[in-house]
């Protein structure tokens, strides 16, 4: 099997036991968290997706950023949670059954949500841009739902056995995401370099900087609600970006590029908000 293969392959085992670990905590109900909340779950779609969407065509306008960063921002905008994001959302500070539920929640709701959104952005941008609702839905089943579910079942059933190793698969998962993504990000490395002055930089840190502020006001009076939505909004799945991508822009190799790049530079921008909101929760930053 042929490295850009295997690969691939690693990083989706590696999110399939990240997200199975984090099911290895979670309560019964905190999948349907949201359902039980239709307010909060209103704002939590209107900043994930309204708002993201707004502002990837704005800074397509506004920056006027090279064709493949335009691309990557308008794809990054129509993803949902990436399955990652939780863990690094409850060590902040945020709310646990929230985090899961958020997960849970948007997973289900991009597969309707998302090819609506594709086709919408794309007539107004004049842009031939398509994912159909099973490739979403394929993605979501194998990266959340499947492993989520499974994890949930383990702990209802066998919650000793839970505690005991959802800590160590969550580290070795960690690990072997690190490893396998790694060759990509250094692969990518000449692409993103070309594109520097070109707007990919300034885009991709102002995107993350409007969600976490989208998240945070839209995240109601509750501290810890505010730091999952803003983590959420500022944060988007690789995988269902990488799906709209190939479908639609084969030959853009450049466009996978931002999007890996997009989790690395997210990553660095929420870093402060994420420590102050260590502080704010009375925790010690990592």
């Amino acid at each position: 099997m042929a490295l850009t293969h295997i690969i691939p392959l690693l990083i989706n085992i590696s999110i399939f036991f990240m997200v199975l670990a984090l099911g290895l905590r979670a309560g019964r109900g905190d999948a349907i968290y949201l359902l039980r909340r239709p307010t909060l779950l209103l704002r939590s779609i209107v900043s994930m997706s309204v708002v993201m969407i707004a502002a990837a065509i704005l800074l397509s306008f506004l920056i006027d950023p090279a064709p493949a960063v335009k691309i990557a921002l308008i794809v990054l905008a129509m993803s949902p949670v990436p399955p990652i994001l939780p863990a690094k959302q409850i060590k902040a500070g945020g709310s646990g059954a929230y985090a899961v539920g958020l997960l849970a929640t948007a997973s289900v709701a991009a597969v309707v949500l998302t090819p609506l959104a594709v086709t919408l952005i794309g007539r107004l941008l004049g842009v031939a841009v398509d994912i159909s609702a099973s490739r979403v839905a394929t993605v979501m089943l194998v990266s959340v739902i499947i492993p989520l579910g499974i994890g949930i079942g383990i702990r209802t059933l066998l919650p000793d056995a839970a505690a005991r190793i959802a800590p160590a698969m969550s580290r070795a998962a960690m690990i072997l995401l690190v490893v396998a993504a790694l060759p990509l990000l250094f692969e990518a490395g000449p692409a993103i370099w070309a594109m520097v002055g070109d707007g990919v930089l300034l885009g991709l840190i102002a995107f993350t900087l409007i969600g976490l502020v989208a998240g945070h006001l839209l995240g109601g009076p509750d501290n810890g609600n505010r730091t999952v939505l803003a983590l959420a909004t500022g944060t988007r799945h690789p995988g269902v970006a990488i799906a709209i991508a190939t479908a639609n822009f084969p030959h853009e190799k450049a466009v996978l590029a931002v999007v890996f790049y997009h989790l690395v530079i997210s990553a660095l921008v929420s870093l402060p908000y994420v420590r102050r909101r260590h502080v704010a929760s009375g925790e010690t930053p990592a």
